[in-house]
């Protein structure tokens, strides 16, 4: 392997723990398809625009269909993204107190148009009210775009962040910067002697999340080990070795990794990630199950997660897991009455 100062610099490891893509040379891509879903939902519903007609709301993101990445090559992000996007939206009149819905259309929000350029289509149900529609066209019209610029802008910065690593030379310079996000999620920090010690590391955040489920936590702890349980809720065929050092892999391969600690019924530790993460890079997971009267109560631990990846990650655990052992619970309970 090339040492720091010989042969061809694009390849040079720079003291890295996985000791790839240094420099930034190789093609790497993120999906940022389901984070996408979510900042578009964040910054398009609630909006509200007030004139002499009266007031308009977009009440919600009906209709996201298309997908979003950004892929880094030699140093450079290049990204892509097509949208098919509906929201409805409702509003009253200001003179009478009539109230009226509607929908907007965006058939196509892509890099190959500006957000100023981009089809945006208002229309209303039937009946009085023009005035609303009137509104939303205009004043109503200029919100959703300030929006979709702030989903851009949020998708080359906070989206990438961790894309573009540092070398070794601007790695020792200074530490990496803290910040405090809100909710149950907590940025990591690294320690500035530490980059020099481990090789580079990027941005992460720690994820909590708290599930009650109705099972016994012996059944609960049995379907994330059980390799017949864990095919059944996953719907993919699964690499569940349940021991200390044992592998695991998901999802088609979506998700793998090992177990590092198991506690029957009360918990289970893993070394885990996501196929679209950075290379070699996992998250360490933390499964504690307590039982509650005829319950459950999970709580989830998800540490080191990339800070690009926190959304994807969530909605992985929510939705993947957590509402597909719901349903799995549920036909079982079903099937015994």
């Amino acid at each position: 392997m090339a040492k720091w100062g010989q042969g061809d610099p694009r390849w040079i490891v720079e003291e890295r723990a996985d000791g790839t893509n240094v420099n930034n040379w190789h093609w790497t891509e993120r999906d940022a398809t389901g984070w996408s879903k979510g900042k578009l939902k964040e910054l398009l519903e609630g909006l509200a625009v007030e004139g002499e007609a009266g007031r308009c709301e977009i009440c919600e993101l009906r209709q996201a269909e298309g997908e979003a990445s950004c892929s880094s090559r030699k140093g450079r992000l290049i990204f892509f993204y097509e949208w098919r996007l509906r929201l409805a939206w409702r509003g009253t009149v200001k003179e009478s107190g009539e109230k009226h819905k509607g929908s907007v259309e965006i058939p196509n929000l892509s890099e190959e148009n500006e957000v100023d350029d981009t089809e945006i289509n208002v229309s209303k149900k039937k009946g009085e009210g023009d005035v609303l529609k009137d509104l939303m066209r205009t004043e109503g019209t200029t919100k959703v775009r300030e929006a979709l610029r702030d989903y851009l802008k949020a998708l080359k910065t906070e989206f990438t962040l961790g894309m573009i690593l540092p070398t070794k030379a601007a790695a020792g310079q200074a530490p990496a910067a803290e910040q405090n996000l809100s909710g149950n999620t907590v940025q990591d920090s690294v320690h500035p002697q530490s980059l020099d010690r481990v090789g580079v590391k990027i941005p992460t955040v720690k994820i909590l999340m708290k599930e009650i489920f109705k099972s016994p936590a012996d059944k609960l702890y049995s379907i994330f080990t059980t390799k017949e349980l864990v095919q059944k809720f996953s719907k993919c065929p699964a690499v569940i070795e349940a021991e200390k050092g044992g592998k695991l892999q998901m999802f088609g391969g979506c998700v793998s990794g090992e177990y590092a600690e198991l506690v029957p019924s009360q918990r289970i530790v893993l070394k885990w990630r996501c196929r679209n993460w950075p290379d070699e890079h996992y998250a360490t997971v933390a499964l504690q199950f307590k039982d509650v009267a005829a319950q459950t109560e999970l709580q989830l631990e998800c540490k080191g997660v990339p800070v690009a990846n926190e959304a994807d990650t969530r909605q992985c655990w929510k939705q993947q897991y957590f509402e597909e052992i719901r349903m799995l619970l549920q036909e079982s309970q079903d099937s015994m009455e």
